[in-house]
């Protein structure tokens, strides 16, 4: 049995997790592949509201072995928080997994990243302050911890003794305090113990279940235009959200891939510094704010609102190879008189059609629209595409047209049952879905 991999087609915040969730239900385990708490997956089920920073989506079912990849970097005292919080509201969490390969995030990686966004001052990156960068920075330095290291208190010490006096040298010359070697290892070994019945070789455990026909989802973090090698530098992660990024960080090779299932909102929004061509800093962008929640999972910082852009959907689905598309929160466009659709971009007077590689580019661009009428009525308990209102299926038309893929879910609420199915679901065929 392949892999479905879901990944983000925007700037994040897409709504991954409500899709993950929505698909957990016929797949045995679920894999989160990079990334770090600086990400925030929302699944709402029923009365009940889920934040979920490391662990997967999937965890709210019994039957889901949950699996942190590899290529996530974990900040195990965060983990233990989210842990802590799903058994007390009565979540099994025997069936995580954590890769005993994932790096850690360490208390000296919280305060160089937070430094060093201070030091930036306006010029900033716009991070969460959590560390990430900083933590896969050593992993590429060969200096990184690694979650297996933290049940073994000598190779703490020796890797301590080795990285911290850089590190205190760092934070003083940003006027912040250092660390001592024996604080953080008694630190680290806590952590180690606690965590220790959850750690595991995660490449081996997502070969197995495939290896006996089971599916496998794959979600990311953060969205395609935040990918440090494809989105718009300097304004990234720090790690791969693209769909070649579950190879990498979850274990598994490209054949063994089957659907790559994008997801995107009918709108768009970004977190942080970067360039933003259609962000709309009127009454219409602080009404779909303010009825779309749009604030940070994580941080709690308010996201930046735009109309939908076409020109990096085309650019996303291509790097992904993406093969089918969740449409989320078409409802929050409910009331909206006329809503305007980027289709290309000018720059410098010139037609551009593709997403340009260069962020001074984007940030010099000017967004071409077209306008469609918008509709009145609320769509929340609508469950067919026959069932939405001719406008909003002109709308959900042109966005499928401009993908070049299907759209085979639509999202009009938070709660799992508040989506439209189109023929199939995507992980159940192959090859395009006709209209519905």
């Amino acid at each position: 049995m392949p892999a479905t991999v879901i990944v983000g087609l925007q700037w994040g915040d897409e709504g991954k997790g409500k899709t993950t969730d929505f698909l957990a239900e016929q797949v045995a385990m679920v894999v989160r592949y990079q990334g770090g708490d600086n990400a925030g997956h929302t699944v709402v089920t029923g009365d009940e509201v889920f934040k979920l920073h490391l662990v997967p989506s999937g965890v709210l079912y019994p039957h889901i072995t949950s699996v942190i990849g590899n290529g996530v970097v974990v900040n195990p005292a965060t983990l233990i928080a989210e842990l802590d919080m799903l058994t007390g509201r009565g979540i099994d969490v025997g069936r995580v997994r954590v890769s005993r390969s994932a790096h850690v995030i360490m208390p000296y990686h919280v305060a160089l990243d937070r430094g060093n966004e201070a030091r930036l001052a306006e010029a900033k990156v716009g991070t969460t302050g959590r560390g990430i960068g900083p933590a896969y920075g050593d992993r590429a330095w060969r200096l990184g911890l690694r979650m297996e290291d933290l049940l073994d208190r000598s190779v703490l010490r020796t890797r301590l003794e080795a990285v911290l006096p850089d590190k205190n040298l760092v934070l003083g010359g940003m006027g912040a305090n250092g660390f001592t070697v024996d604080a953080m290892v008694d630190v680290a070994a806590a952590w180690g113990e606690r965590l220790a019945p959850h750690l595991d070789d995660s490449t081996w455990l997502v070969q197995a279940a495939l290896a006996r026909g089971e599916h496998v989802l794959l979600e990311g973090a953060q969205g395609t235009l935040l990918d440090l090698d494809h989105g718009s530098y300097p304004f990234v992660t720090s790690s791969n959200p693209v769909a070649g990024g579950a190879c990498t960080g979850g274990g598994i090779g490209p054949l063994q891939v089957d659907e790559v299932l994008g997801v995107m909102k009918a709108y768009a929004t970004r977190v942080g510094s970067g360039p933003f061509p259609t962000e709309l800093q009127d009454e219409i962008g602080a009404g779909i704010a303010r009825r779309g929640n749009e604030f940070g999972t994580t941080t709690g910082r308010p996201r930046r609102v735009g109309w939908f852009d076409a020109v990096p959907l085309r650019y996303a689905v291509a790097v992904n190879s993406i093969s089918s598309i969740t449409l989320n929160k078409l409802d929050i466009l409910s009331g909206i008189p006329e809503i305007q659709l980027c289709v290309a971009y000018d720059v410098h007077g010139r037609r551009v059609d593709h997403w340009p590689s260069s962020a001074l580019a984007i940030a010099d661009a000017t967004p071409i629209y077209e306008t469609f009428p918008g509709w009145d009525e609320p769509i929340h308990d609508v469950r067919s595409l026959a069932g939405l209102p001719e406008n909003a299926r002109r709308y959900l038309t042109a966005l499928e047209e401009l993908a070049g893929v299907p759209i085979v879910l639509v999202s009009v609420g938070p709660e799992r049952t508040q989506t439209i199915e189109r023929a199939w679901r995507p992980m159940r065929h192959r090859g395009g879905v006709p209209l519905a």
